[in-house]
């Protein structure tokens, strides 16, 4: 398993302590340090059945100042995911990849479902 995170989000950090109090195996990556890549992306929003949408952070300072609420619709699927992988601040985080499923944000109900 993936744990895509930025390690001073309270969210991620809630996000670990849950994973780690069930024992579960992953590696984790910083989402600046190491941002996902426009065919990362891709593949996850295919293959997780999720709109590129869920994996933009519409809380985000970056998003808010780009004014991307008002954008979005009009870009392409291409300029989204080129805009997505160009800052891993404006990816909503934390993103959990196990195999070719895919969740995003941090819910415990729903990642309780999610890993079953």
């Amino acid at each position: 398993m993936l744990l895509i995170e930025y390690p001073k989000c309270s969210t991620c950090q809630k996000a670990k302590k849950w994973l780690d109090a069930r024992g579960a195996v992953y590696e984790d990556r910083h989402i600046v340090e190491q941002s996902p890549t426009a065919e990362e992306l891709a593949r996850w929003s295919k293959e997780g059945g999720l709109p590129l949408k869920k994996f933009f952070n519409t809380s985000g300072l970056k998003y808010k100042s780009l004014g991307l609420k008002d954008k979005l619709a009009d870009m392409s699927e291409e300029e989204q995911l080129k805009l997505l992988a160009s800052d891993g601040m404006l990816v909503k985080r934390p993103i959990l990849v196990d195999g070719t499923r895919v969740i995003t944000g941090f819910k415990p109900e729903a990642w309780e479902e999610f890993l079953g």
